[in-house]
């Protein structure tokens, strides 16, 4: 038999709107309200400004091991503006731009990297699961869900998040050909930042890009630029409306860059260069994005100037509120099981004893009352 090129349907594209210096494809240009174009770079300055504090906090000593997401804030925002209230985000744990939009508070995120229970619980009737720091367990969390949703057959969609790292990892494979294979309502966005903590991806794939894995599941997929904020939203729309109409699964591939430490437990200069990081930072999305309100007359030094002093207010209230915040060691047994194993309950007892002793041999004549456990 003569050899003959397979036919593969499945499509592949790269996609860029807004170029480094802001200029503009027009032909490629989405249609945004105007208040939305304010809100999304509010949005996007209000992340930036919180994970700034939040490095802050940490190396303050007030808030436990932070992962920045410094330079990544158009791939998750771009992608989460597409969804509805009534879909379902299954985020990583650099989706902070992107869960602001959905109405997670700033003080709940701190609580999170706190250490606290209480930042894991999604505002009130926003469909979102909590930060996931497992690499790739979500993309099996995605894929559940979006399973769910095709059974309740009432057109929503389920879209997860994960690294360029968690693409080595079996979860993520078994996540995405499960979705293609039933057809699934699913988008799965990998923020491609280059460095899986110290492991570049040259090392995670022979590949030349991630999006062309989608080709082996039987999906769509797509190479955005994810430091361009249009291009994530225009991308992200095709494939949240095909995946809402019974089209399938998509892939997108948002190529951006980590211009911060993984976590605040690395030091990234042990890894990588100086110069790579300078090569990044004229992409950087913020500026990007600024400079095209700011062309189309939506930006100005007033606004600018009103939008900072908004931020700066919510940034100091939450700090606050996360400050303030008690914990109480017993709700360590009220996250785990709907109702308690006996071994379980006798052990929350226990501790529940404990802790009252502890507390009256403070509270005892000559001693200094206990103060609450932040």
């Amino acid at each position: 038999m003569p050899r003959a090129p397979l036919k593969v349907s499945c499509r592949l594209e790269p996609l860029s709107v807004l170029s480094p210096d802001g200029q503009l494809d027009a032909a490629l240009e989405p249609k945004i309200p105007d208040a939305d174009l304010r809100r999304l770079y509010k949005t996007m300055l209000a992340s930036r400004r919180l994970d700034e504090r939040c490095l802050m906090l940490q190396r303050q000593g007030r808030m436990g091991t932070y992962g920045p997401s410094k330079g990544q804030e158009a791939a998750s925002l771009g992608a989460i503006y597409c969804l509805e209230p009534t879909d379902w985000l299954i985020p990583a744990f650099r989706e902070i731009a992107g869960m602001l939009w959905r109405g997670w508070p700033m003080h709940t995120w701190m609580q999170y990297w706190g250490g606290f229970e209480a930042g894991n619980c999604p505002p009130p009737g926003v469909n979102d699961l909590p930060t996931c720091v497992p690499i790739a367990s979500q993309c099996q969390y995605g894929m559940g869900v979006a399973w769910g949703l095709k059974l309740h057959g009432k057109g929503r969609v389920a879209m997860a998040f994960c690294g360029d790292g968690a693409t080595s990892e079996g979860d993520f494979h078994e996540a995405m050909n499960f979705a293609a294979v039933y057809n699934l309502p699913m988008i799965m966005v990998i923020q491609n930042n280059h460095w899986a903590i110290s492991i570049p991806r040259k090392c995670q794939t022979a590949a030349s890009t991630l999006a062309q894995k989608a080709v082996a599941y039987g999906m769509d997929g797509i190479q955005v630029d994810g430091n361009d904020l249009l291009a994530m939203i225009v991308a992200t729309r095709e494939a949240v409306e095909k995946a809402r109409t019974g089209g399938g699964p998509t892939l997108i591939e948002a190529v951006t860059y980590r211009l911060a430490m993984h976590t605040t437990a690395d030091d990234p200069k042990k890894y990588r260069s100086e110069s790579e990081v300078k090569e990044w930072e004229p992409r950087d999305p913020l500026p990007r994005f600024q400079k095209y309100l700011q062309s189309k007359g939506l930006l100005d030094e007033r606004v600018q100037k009103v939008i900072d002093e908004e931020v700066a207010a919510e940034l100091e209230q939450a700090v606050k509120n996360y400050e303030s915040y008690t914990f109480d060691p017993i709700e360590f047994f009220d996250h785990q099981y709907a109702e308690l194993t006996p071994d379980l309950a006798a052990q929350k007892e226990e501790l529940r004893a404990y802790l009252e002793s502890k507390k009256a041999a403070r509270a005892a004549p000559g001693r200094s009352a206990p103060s609450p456990v932040h």
